[in-house]
């Protein structure tokens, strides 16, 4: 028997709001927020639903450890 997913209440309420506020992103800040927290709570690849966030995270990870690398434009 599988589990539950932990984050997925969160994630339902995500989509609703989305729904609800014709998908402006600005205006569910507080729910996207909470799936953040719910998601952090949780081991890696423990709930389905945070795959996206964790993919997201690692791609700002990576592009602020590359534009650190990358040295000032002269002006």
């Amino acid at each position: 028997m599988s589990q539950k997913d932990p984050c997925q209440k969160q994630a339902c309420e995500i989509q609703k709001c989305l729904q609800v506020n014709n998908y402006m992103e600005s205006k569910c800040e507080t729910v996207l927020q909470e799936m953040q927290k719910c998601c952090a709570w949780y081991p890696k690849g423990r709930s389905i639903s945070c795959s996206g966030f964790e993919k997201e995270k690692r791609e700002r990870e990576k592009f602020k450890a590359t534009s650190e690398g990358i040295p000032p434009s002269p002006q």
